[in-house]
């Protein structure tokens, strides 16, 4: 699945708890592929996106940046996965997406940015970059 196929999940706002969750991994899944690794079929404490996160802060350990992102995702999926009052569950559901976007954006900029993620907000380097690239064109 490509970048362009998770962002249409992650944004949906109809996508299920398992999707995002199902999402989460394969986002792992690309960044363990582009480091020449092959994917981990391994749970920890029940979940794959943890042992994936794992498997992925071993070659890299500012990708452990996302941890916590990582767990956030299994503690929404949890809470969703046995409904409740619906008003709950929509807002809960929206708050997973918003974590599932968050870990997206993560992983994107970690491909792009070889040295993001020593903090997990550290996107300061892609955003400079895509301001130099706009007054480089805008002075011609």
């Amino acid at each position: 699945m490509d970048w362009q196929d998770i962002e249409l999940i992650v944004d949906r706002p109809t996508s299920t708890a398992a999707e995002l969750l199902s999402v989460g991994e394969t986002m792992l899944e690309n960044w363990l592929v582009s480091h020449n690794l092959s994917p981990t079929d391994e749970t920890r404490e029940g979940f794959r996106i943890l042992a994936l996160h794992r498997q992925g802060a071993q070659q890299d350990p500012s990708f452990n940046a996302c941890r916590e992102t990582c767990r956030e995702l299994a503690w929404h999926y949890n809470l969703l996965k046995d409904g409740g009052p619906e008003e709950a569950y929509a807002q809960r559901r929206m708050m997973m997406g918003l974590v599932a976007n968050h870990l997206m954006l993560f992983i994107r900029g970690k491909l792009e940015v070889a040295g993001l993620g020593e903090f997990c907000c550290s996107s300061k380097p892609i955003r400079a970059t895509e301001h130099i690239l706009q007054v480089e064109e805008a002075r011609g």
